[in-house]
């Protein structure tokens, strides 16, 4: 029989828990508003239609939130980030792509700048739309242990033959997690608050080449299996941001949704944030 706690404490991780508006811990960036960038910075663009019109041409993305790498650098306890410089997240909120599907690819960007001396407030592009430029929110943050969800625990599913592992998971998970964490859930790092499935076999088969909007059934089991395999320790998130509000402010992904950027282990440590993957889940 699997030790479940032993096996969760063993796959802990640090996080790093954010707060927008901020309120406790300490300021570590800002949500919305403009973007500081450094001089010739080209506004990202994403090619795609949109649920509001169907030609296919270019949507600027929508600055999401920037991050003080020195700020954060206490909190980033496994030393994952850079230790300098601005990290900033971007999206396109017309589209909303969900990340199934390797025509994603650049819906949405993250950029390291590593010199805050020769940044600026960005000017936003003409064409993007107003609904799509966020008011400013300080961003608060503090260190927090994480523990995986079930499905990033048990890559391979739902073991028929074991049935007592999930209610024994539910049972550890809450005794280590205590009375979990208040919505909405945005963090830096750590194990994800899955709504749908498992996202880390997604960004491995999407890597890939391979479509995951309609099943896996075209999927060869090899390729399944080596993301089953692979992916958990392969792929980390970034960072996820959950749909929320404040005063006559609404963001919302999808119906109620989160956003969560993912990026290959390999490629974090390169800082090749160029590289990062977004994953779209909704109720």
């Amino acid at each position: 029989m699997i030790d479940i706690e032993h096996l969760l404490c063993s796959m802990s991780r640090n996080a790093i828990k954010l707060s927008i508006p901020g309120e406790g811990g300490s300021e570590i960036g800002r949500f919305g508003g403009q973007p500081d960038v450094p001089p010739g910075f080209v506004w990202p663009y994403f090619e795609t239609d949109t649920y509001e019109d169907k030609e296919v041409k270019p949507h600027p993305l929508s600055f999401l939130a920037q991050f003080d790498c020195a700020v954060l650098a206490n909190m980033d306890t496994e030393g994952l980030l850079p230790h300098e410089g601005i990290l900033s997240f971007f999206y396109e909120m017309e589209s909303q792509c969900w990340g199934f599907d390797p025509k994603n690819a650049g819906c949405a960007k993250v950029y390291w700048f590593p010199d805050k001396s020769v940044l600026a407030p960005a000017s936003f592009p003409e064409d993007l739309q107003d609904y799509d430029r966020f008011p400013a929110f300080p961003i608060r943050g503090s260190k927090q242990i994480s523990y995986p969800d079930y499905n990033d625990a048990f890559p391979n599913g739902y073991d028929p033959e074991n049935p007592d592992n999930y209610e024994e998971y539910e049972k550890v998970f809450a005794k280590l997690a205590g009375e979990g964490e208040d919505e909405p859930f945005h963090k830096l790092l750590g194990w994800p608050n899955i709504i749908q499935s498992n996202m880390t076999q997604q960004c491995e088969l999407v890597s890939r080449g391979h479509y995951c909007g309609g099943g896996w059934d075209k999927i060869p089991e090899e390729d399944q299996q080596a993301a089953r395999d692979t992916s958990t320790e392969g792929w980390r998130l970034l960072v996820q941001l959950d749909s929320f509000g404040e005063g006559d402010f609404s963001l919302d992904f999808g119906d109620c949704g989160s956003i969560y950027f993912y990026i290959r282990t390999e490629d974090l440590k390169a800082r090749r944030f160029d590289r990062v993957w977004l994953v779209l889940q909704c109720y």
